[in-house]
């Protein structure tokens, strides 16, 4: 199993918990037995799981798009007395429409969020890890990985940067205890949808119903393959042949198509 054992000194660091996947994938590593960090921007929303999980969480509130807040996360675990055997990279969000209509600020802070944290975090935490040899690592991209995404141009290509570091670094760790996994979700009812700026039923309205998955069983998925050591995670079926489907149109029938459906079009 590459999914390192629970223990009282060890904890499992999860960005992005206080909604959505991250909750879910923190509830499903206590259900396993493991200690949880649990960071977000939200303290409240927080300290409300924490509560749920029990003692064993411990509520780290931080802004992951500041270069600080990320480089004094991993002093702020070790001070709990608990050793970072397993990070899960879930914070991210998306914006929404074309980037000739788009606020900079917002498009550079979800940058942050979604490709700087990640290599900045995977770099902090990794190191003693390897040391270790002993350690696990999720970054969550998305099946928007796959394909350029006209309406989301920014995000999905934040998610292919997740999906080829995490690749990446699947190679440099080999033979090193450590492992590394990266989960590819399709669309997943959360308010992750909300906060990119869809309206009420656009996006489900533009995706078939049978490609979405509840954030339970999308948290259940990935942290089963990152305890199998799996190199790529993609939830459900019918994602995974969406995926494989996307990867492999020629950009020239797809771009059209997309272009034409996207919500983030149409306004």
């Amino acid at each position: 199993m590459s999914l390192p054992p629970p223990g009282a000194d060890r904890a499992a660091v999860v960005t992005g918990a206080s909604s959505g996947i991250g909750a879910e994938m923190a509830r499903e590593l206590a259900r396993r037995g493991h200690q949880l960090v649990l960071v977000a921007r939200s303290a409240d929303a927080l300290g409300r799981l924490a509560d749920e999980l029990g003692s064993t969480a411990h509520v780290l509130p931080a802004d992951l798009a500041v270069a600080s807040a990320r480089a004094e996360l991993l002093d702020r675990v070790t001070a709990l007395g608990v050793v970072p055997d397993v990070l899960i990279n879930n914070a991210g969000y998306s914006t929404l429409g074309p980037v000739h209509g788009a606020d900079a600020e917002r498009e550079v802070n979800m940058l942050e969020v979604d490709v700087v944290a990640v290599a900045d975090l995977c770099a902090r935490f990794l190191p003693g890890m390897v040391s270790r040899r002993r350690g696990a690592v999720l970054n969550v991209a998305s099946t928007a990985a796959f394909q350029p995404l006209p309406g989301q141009a920014a995000y999905a290509a934040a998610k292919a940067f997740v999906l080829n570091y995490t690749q990446a670094l699947a190679g440099e760790l080999r033979g090193t205890g450590v492992s590394v996994t990266a989960l590819c979700p399709g669309p997943v009812a959360t308010n992750f949808v909300e906060r990119a700026g869809f309206g009420a039923g656009e996006a489900e309205s533009a995706l078939p119903k049978f490609l979405w998955k509840d954030a339970a069983y999308v948290a259940r998925a990935a942290i089963d393959g990152l305890d199998r050591g799996r190199l790529v995670v993609i939830p459900g079926q019918a994602n995974r042949v969406s995926a494989a489907l996307a990867h492999v149109t020629p950009r020239s029938v797809l771009l059209p198509i997309v272009a034409r459906s996207h919500p983030g079009l149409k306004h």
